[in-house]
């Protein structure tokens, strides 16, 4: 088996590391991204939203606004 560049064998990336926060209201995930949460893309940033605040602002994340605008 080969290993991809970067060393992917030593305890994944930098994301997988990394503890996830909702970019609207600053709730802590609980493991990795769990299946409720919405991941966006905004200006090339990839941005995670809690199911709650996915929930309140689903026009919006349907209508394809960004974050700013809700």
């Amino acid at each position: 088996m080969t290993s991809l560049p970067g060393g992917s064998d030593q305890g994944g990336s930098t994301a997988e590391r990394r503890r996830l926060v909702c970019a609207r209201c600053g709730t802590p995930a609980d493991g990795p991204q769990p299946a409720t949460w919405t991941c966006s893309v905004e200006n090339g940033v990839r941005q995670y939203f809690c199911d709650a605040c996915s929930r309140e602002n689903l026009r919006a994340i349907e209508g394809r606004l960004d974050s700013a605008w809700w």
